[in-house]
């Protein structure tokens, strides 16, 4: 019988066919959504109106991941929330089989590797590049060691006019107190090959812009990376006469999305020069704010855009001396869940509430200047829906051009038109590896050592 680790059960999961290896679960119980390369086989599964992915994995690191992803989460570290761990699994003839990790599907999100395709804009790779290396910093600011940066590990959502990255496989990673320098530098070391040789395949198979080149996109990560660090945790020293300097510190940490709960400040000995320095930065300054006064817990760059929106909204109604959460209630009200209730339900799946909200400000600006009045909230609405909402697509998996997977639940076996191409062997999976020995990379071998002597493998 299979047991479940969770710390926030769904008893919809427990009567689905854990008797059954992943690879040959019913499409029916399955879910067509675009996922990153894996050495693990991942499936996503839909219980209702929740979609959770599952991924077999050996017990140890199963169970390692679920408790990783556990404390990034209690952090609001931008990660993928775990939901169980599901072990002592057996087919029918009672063969084990691995353990299943599962995780809440992220809503709205796509791996990075799917991004760089043809014809990609060179703002865009700009910001998918920002969101990444902002994505890194915060974990090594929590105490992060990751040990696997890659294209496939990061999803993207889109927050505002930027994007936002998620961690998505913990497998790898350990959590510290604080990260020593020479950890962060073998991360990114790490980090260096792996996107490297990403950025290597996608070129190979005609799926990278021929405008990006591997190196560079490394290069660019590397330096917009210590960048970051600098500013975050970067000791800097100038005059007594220059003290606004510590509040355009901070300003420019906020900006980042930072909170600063602490500086360091010291005066030099002969009293002409001062040094300060971040002692603890935390993330999420907007979403918090957002988040305390009206309850929306919503992306970074997105939280700013309805900040805002609502700071517009309190001095259009002449609300200044109105205390702030009372005019944000009012705000919540009548501007963005009007917008969010006017879209039709066949439409809302395109767009989370955030970012629909964010995308009708701007049609609304544009709708004003080509009009030359400002548009009302009621009109723009009505026109976004039209002109835009109705356009975009589903969340569908598809090729960068086009072509059809030959089985949409697992990108890894190809395209339905390679008819003429064979699909590559791996000789792990086809039995096909020469004669070594037993007790030598055969994965059978060391679990049943494992068994042997008690531990789990």
């Amino acid at each position: 019988m299979p047991q479940f680790l969770s710390a926030r059960p769904d008893a919809r999961l427990i009567p689905l066919p854990w008797e059954l290896p992943l690879a040959d679960w019913p499409t029916g119980l399955l879910v067509a959504l675009p996922r990153g390369i894996s050495r693990h086989v991942v499936r996503f599964i839909k219980v209702g109106g929740s979609v959770y992915a599952a991924k077999e994995v050996l017990e140890h690191l199963a169970r390692h991941e679920y408790r990783l992803l556990t404390e990034l989460h209690r952090a609001h570290t931008p990660s993928v929330e775990p939901v169980a761990v599901i072990t002592g699994r057996e087919d029918a003839e009672g063969n084990p089989l691995d353990p299943v990790l599962v995780t809440r599907h992220l809503e709205f999100s796509l791996p990075y590797r799917s991004l760089f395709a043809q014809g990609v804009r060179a703002e865009t790779v700009s910001r998918l590049l920002d969101a990444l290396v902002l994505l890194l910093a915060r974990l090594h600011l929590v105490g992060f060691l990751w040990g696997d940066v890659s294209l496939s590990n990061v999803l993207f959502r889109r927050d505002a006019g930027e994007f936002a990255a998620y961690l998505v496989d913990a497998e790898t990673g350990e959590l510290h107190p604080r990260l020593t320098d020479g950890q962060r530098e073998h991360d990114l070391m790490i980090a260096t090959t792996n996107l490297y040789g990403e950025f290597c395949d996608l070129q190979a198979g005609n799926l990278l812009d021929e405008s990006l080149e591997p190196q560079r996109l490394v290069e660019s990560i590397l330096a917009r990376y210590r960048e970051l660090w600098v500013e975050l945790t970067g000791v800097e020293e100038f005059a007594d006469t220059e003290l606004s300097r510590i509040e355009k510190r901070v300003r420019r940490l906020n900006a980042l999305g930072f909170d600063v709960a602490e500086l360091a400040i010291d005066t030099l000995a002969d009293g002409s020069r001062i040094r300060i320095q971040p002692k603890v930065v935390d993330a999420g300054h907007h979403s918090r704010r957002l988040l305390r006064l009206t309850g929306l817990d919503v992306e970074e760059n997105q939280a700013r855009r309805l900040l805002n929106d609502l700071d517009t909204f309190r001095a259009r109604t002449g609300q200044s001396h109105i205390d702030e959460p009372v005019v944000a209630h009012q705000w919540l009200t009548d501007q963005f869940q009007a917008v969010v209730d006017a879209v039709p339900q066949e439409l809302r799946g395109k767009r989370d509430a955030a970012q629909l909200y964010h995308e009708l400000l701007d049609y609304r600006w544009y709708a004003s200047q080509a009009q030359r009045r400002e548009v009302p909230l009621a009109e723009a609405t009505a026109g976004y829906i039209r002109d835009v909402l109705t356009t975009l697509p589903d969340e569908v998996v598809a090729a960068a051009d086009g072509r059809q997977l030959a089985n949409p639940f697992d990108p890894s076996q190809g395209y339905a038109d390679d008819d003429d191409t064979p699909m590559p062997i791996d000789p792990w999976e086809s039995g096909e590896m020469p004669a070594m020995r037993a007790d030598v990379l055969d994965i059978e071998a060391l679990r049943r050592k494992a068994r042997e002597s008690g531990s789990a493998l």
